[in-house]
């Protein structure tokens, strides 16, 4: 069965996904863990795909052209703007991204995922494994260390304080919203 047809979530594993937007065509993929299950042990995001979208990051641009691939209640209260970014729609009201190119020049993106880590854990969060989940695992650990910035920083629940790491945070799927 090709899956993301009809638009929504495999109740089981093994099933096959089929990419064709922007920026893949034809590229296919197995989910093969439950969704939202049997993460990594080091992998304990603290928001789903579908809760970032909804409170708003990478300023709505992110995911305009590929909600096929995801179910459609992942975008029923997404905050997303095909035309731009708009930090307007970010859940701090700020910009905390760099540009795409800017990651490739980094070496951030897998070739697999060419939108960067949001794709990467939507992907994972569906059920898929991949050889570059263990490097994503490792960078998402490693943002951590900025929650230490803000409760050392910050009065807790100020949400004023620090607002461009705030939403840097909500972008590797740790809620700053009650830290």
């Amino acid at each position: 069965m090709s899956w993301p047809f009809p638009r929504e979530a495999p109740s089981r594993s093994n099933t096959r996904v089929v990419v064709n937007d922007r920026m893949q065509k034809g590229y296919e993929y197995w989910l093969t863990e439950p969704v939202g299950r049997n993460f990594h042990a080091d992998f304990k995001p603290q928001l789903t795909p579908q809760v970032m979208l909804e409170i708003g990051v990478f300023g709505g641009k992110y995911m305009t052209d590929c909600a096929r691939e995801f179910p459609a209640e992942w975008f029923s209260k997404a905050k997303l703007c095909a035309e731009r970014h708009d930090a307007n729609l970010n859940c701090f009201g700020v910009n905390a991204s760099q540009p795409l190119s800017e990651w490739r020049r980094k070496g951030w993106v897998y070739h697999e995922d060419p939108r960067g880590w949001f794709q990467w854990y939507c992907r994972y969060y569906m059920g898929r494994r991949c050889p570059d989940d263990e490097r994503q695992i490792k960078r998402w650990v490693a943002v951590k260390r900025h929650l230490a910035q803000l409760r050392n920083n910050c009065r807790r629940r100020d949400l004023l304080c620090r607002p461009r790491q705030r939403q840097a945070l909500l972008h590797w799927a740790y809620d700053t919203r009650t830290a």
